[in-house]
This record gives C-alpha cells, sequence and structure tokens, in this order.
C-alpha cells in the first residue's frame, strides 16, 4: 500500500514546490527583462496556480490515461466552485464585483458549456487545442488592455492577487539584475513540476488498480483535489484576510485557464477522445454547478454563508456518487 500512496504524495509535493520555483523564476526573469507588471501579473503569476494542473494533465495524455488527464480539469473546476467556493463563503461572505460578473464569471460559463458540448461530440484534437490556446491567449491581451485603462479588475486579476498575498515575495521586485539565476531557477521547477507530474499520474494508476476503481474516478477525485491545493490555499488566505471578492475572482480564473488554456494545450500534446462517463455526467455537472456559482453571485453581488454550505454539501453528494 505504500508503493502505492509513495508516489502520489510525492508527486503533489513536488507540483507544488515546483511550481512556486517555476514562477518565482519566471517572474525575476521578465521583470529584468523589462516587462511591465501589469502583464506578469496576469500571465506568469496568474497561470502559477494552474501549473500542477497543466503538468499532470498533459503527463496523463501523454500515458495513454485520458481518465486522469480530462478528469483532473473537469473535477479540477468542480472542486474549485463547490469545494474551494464554499470553505472561502464559509470563512467569509464572497463579494463580486461588477466586472468580474459580467465579463469573466460569465466567460468561464461559457467555455465549460463549450468544452462540454465538444466533448461529447468530438474528440479532443489538436484543431480544437489550437482554438483552445488562442482563446486564452485573446481573453487574457482584451483583459490586459482593458486594465491598462481602467481602475476595475477582473477575475484574472484576482487570481494573480490571491496568488502574490499567499506567497508575498513574488511581489517584490529583485535588485539583483542577472537574468543567469532567475532562469536556472525556473528550469529547476520546471523539472521539479515535471517529475512531480510523472509520478502523480503513475501513483493515481496504481492507486486505481489496486482498489479496483476506474482511473476517470481517481482523476476526478484525488487527482482533481490535489492539484487543485494552490487554489484552495490561496482562495482560503483571501478570505481570512476578508477579501472574498478576491477569492471569487481565483476561482473563476482558475476555470478559465483550466478549460482553455489545459485542456487546449493537453489536446495539443496529446489528442484524444474524453471519456464518455466524463461527457456522459461530469462535463454536465461543470456546466451546471459553473451556473450555480453565477446565480449565487448574482444576487446581491455575493455569496452567502449558507450559499457555502449549500456548495459544500453538493460537493459531498458528488464524491458520494462516484464512489463505489
Amino acid at each position: 500500500m505504500l508503493e502505492t500512496w509513495i508516489p502520489l504524495i510525492a508527486g503533489f509535493v513536488l507540483l507544488v514546490a515546483g511550481g512556486e520555483l517555476l514562477v518565482r523564476g519566471a517572474v525575476q526573469a521578465a521583470e529584468r527583462l523589462g516587462v511591465s507588471p501589469l502583464v506578469i501579473g496576469l500571465t506568469l503569476v496568474g497561470f502559477g496556480t494552474s501549473m500542477p494542473e497543466l503538468v499532470t494533465s498533459v503527463q496523463a495524455g501523454l500515458s495513454g490515461s485520458p481518465g486522469i488527464a480530462y478528469g483532473n480539469i473537469v473535477g479540477s473546476n468542480i472542486a474549485n466552485i463547490l469545494l474551494i467556493g464554499g470553505i472561502s463563503a464559509l470563512i467569509c461572505p464572497v463579494i463580486v464585483a461588477e466586472g468580474a460578473l459580467r465579463r469573466d464569471a460569465a466567460l468561464m460559463l461559457g467555455v465549460a458549456t463549450t468544452f462540454a458540448a465538444l466533448a461529447f461530440a468530438l474528440p479532443m484534437g489538436r484543431v480544437l487545442g489550437v482554438i483552445f490556446v488562442a482563446a486564452l491567449v485573446t481573453y487574457i491581451v482584451l483583459v490586459i488592455r482593458q486594465e491598462r485603462n481602467t481602475d476595475a479588475h477582473g477575475a484574472i486579476h484576482d487570481k494573480s492577487a490571491a496568488l502574490l498575498q499567499a506567497d508575498p515575495g513574488l511581489g517584490r521586485p529583485s535588485r539583483r539584475r542577472g537574468l543567469i539565476l532567475p532562469l536556472l531557477l525556473a528550469l529547476a521547477g520546471l523539472g521539479l513540476v515535471v517529475l512531480g507530474g510523472a509520478l502523480l499520474v503513475d501513483g493515481a494508476v496504481a492507486l486505481a488498480r489496486a482498489f479496483g476503481i476506474g482511473e476517470t474516478v481517481i482523476g476526478l477525485t484525488i487527482v482533481a483535489v490535489g492539484t487543485s491545493m494552490p487554489e484552495l490555499v490561496t482562495s482560503v488566505i483571501a478570505a481570512l484576510k476578508r477579501q472574498g471578492d478576491v477569492a471569487f475572482g481565483n476561482i473563476v480564473g482558475s476555470n478559465i485557464y483550466n478549460i482553455l488554456g489545459i485542456g487546449g494545450t493537453t489536446a495539443l500534446i496529446a489528442p484524444g477522445a474524453v471519456p464518455p462517463e466524463i461527457t456522459a455526467f461530469d462535463a454536465p455537472l461543470m456546466v451546471g454547478v459553473s451556473a450555480l456559482l453565477v446565480v449565487f453571485a448574482a444576487t446581491a453581488r455575493r455569496v452567502d454563508r449558507w450559499e457555502g454550505l449549500a456548495l459544500l454539501a453538493g460537493y459531498g453528494a458528488y464524491l458520494y456518487l462516484l464512489w463505489p
């Protein structure tokens, strides 16, 4: 049993530690190349907490485990809303900014619906991968342009802000000027992330075999929650600091990144069909809980504690339905 759990736990640890080093090195390198703080925040920092999902899904796709690859994406989005959103709202009612609701939450619901429909009808091939990644790049460019000209901030900014609150060192400009150390730091982080992703996938496959549980269930639950730990930590810290709007933006921004960025990259590198059990149940459920979050957020522009409790109860019911 230890031989099954040790690679899984080691994979999680390496993913988080490697992601931290990768983002820190990339941010320092970008600063020294003169990239603006806004662009760094909305790209490198904003994408930082999604690195575990990205590497794990790509590794699983390359290893011939689409249930883990796409279960991780769909399961992470469900966990972000029901588990992380529920915990955040219980700690502190989540205030919703108008911009995050109108632009970002609506986009989150739109891309979830698009993914569910396309996954049901088509395999996730490289053409769809290009479209998804291009859509994410277009979205980020539009967000950068809008936020340069206004004081209002949306979900991607809040996703970055949540990570900076959890790790204030990322927001401190470095006084050193050389590029070699940041690049070495980023490369070391990348190596740890790749190794961690491989260990996690191997451990998840071994766990599924040991317990006679489908890889898809493992991907939707253990792997999805494990790779969502950075989002959980950053959202909880934001909620504890009474910044529920940052927690909401972090969840919404992460879900957009997961579908467009991680789903698109996985389709590009390891094209394949989404398992039918995901297209039949979990992907439509992802759309449903995304719509539920939008409804909760639209009422009085906040997610109250009782709504957070309802989200958590929903996640408990989801786990009960999945596990045999």
